[in-house]
């Protein structure tokens, strides 16, 4: 090939590359705004944060999205560059909220990057599962009741009930516990001390399928008592609760190393000895 004909090639070669260059950089712009570049990776970043937003809150993205986000992207250029032809990133309040943005952005990196390297490990959520069910151990009671205001009423019903009446009905029909009413009475499966004392001493002391020859005054009124089923304490297995187990002692460690630097930094600051809840940005989530 002739020197002549090869240095044409390599001229229109690198013409045709000069002429991509600026197609290719375009690509990677959606806009440009009085002269500056918007990069598309603006755009992307936002959909990608709009995107995770949606899915944690199980809900679809719409379709035309892309597109908004474009037009926001845009109009943020177009307000930002305003805003600094007028100098406000020199104004004093926007040096402040800047500097609180980007403690809290750093605190949530701190959280997010000790979460990451100290997780919560299987040995840890089984030890919690094996005292949770160690705690849980015993009988759970499944009862039924009537509650009236008035002594002599109580003694009424359980009269009718002992006359043949349904407990099941007597309860829709009287019993002003209106959460359990609606279910005959019925109050489900749950441990005795989840009831105040003196239903629950005069609950264990039936028998299955026992009613209480007297009403039981609590608190809350006269009480009927009906003595369904007995059984010992039913505990989920250990998949149905990991999940809430690791949420939990993953708060605690970083609970834990949130105190660990309070107590190390050299400070003479006095801290309340039982502050109340700690600013949303000083508190790991």
């Amino acid at each position: 090939m002739k020197p002549s004909i090869l240095a044409a090639r390599l001229a229109s070669i690198g013409l045709a590359a000069a002429l991509l260059v600026p197609t290719f950089a375009a690509a990677q712009n959606i806009a440009t705004v009085n002269g500056k570049p918007v990069p598309k990776a603006r755009a992307d970043a936002l959909m990608t944060q709009v995107v995770q937003q949606a899915m944690s809150q199980g809900q679809q993205v719409p379709p035309d999205m892309d597109r908004q986000i474009k037009d926001e992207v845009v109009l943020r250029e177009i307000f930002v560059q305003e805003a600094e032809k007028r100098g406000l990133p020199a104004s004093e309040s926007y040096q402040q909220q800047m500097e609180n943005a980007r403690q809290s952005l750093l605190i949530r990196e701190l959280f997010t990057d000790y979460q990451k390297n100290n997780p919560v490990s299987d040995a840890d959520i089984q030890a919690e599962y094996d005292k949770f069910k160690a705690q849980a151990s015993g009988k759970e009671y499944r009862a039924r009741h009537i509650l009236v205001d008035k002594e002599a009423e109580a003694k009424a019903l359980i009269k009718r009930i002992k006359g043949g009446a349904k407990f099941e009905d007597v309860a829709k029909k009287s019993s002003k516990d209106t959460g359990s009413a609606t279910n005959g009475g019925d109050l489900d499966w749950a441990p005795a001390d989840n009831y105040v004392p003196e239903f629950s001493e005069a609950m264990v002391k039936l028998k299955k399928g026992e009613m209480t020859a007297q009403p039981v005054k609590s608190q809350f009124g006269w009480h009927i008592l009906k003595l369904e089923d007995v059984r010992e304490a039913q505990v989920p297995p250990l998949e149905e609760l990991k999940p809430q187990i690791e949420q939990r002692l993953g708060q605690q460690k970083l609970l834990a190393f949130r105190d660990e630097l309070k107590n190390k930094a050299k400070t003479d600051y006095k801290f309340e000895e039982a502050p109340a809840a700690a600013p949303s940005d000083a508190q790991p989530r």
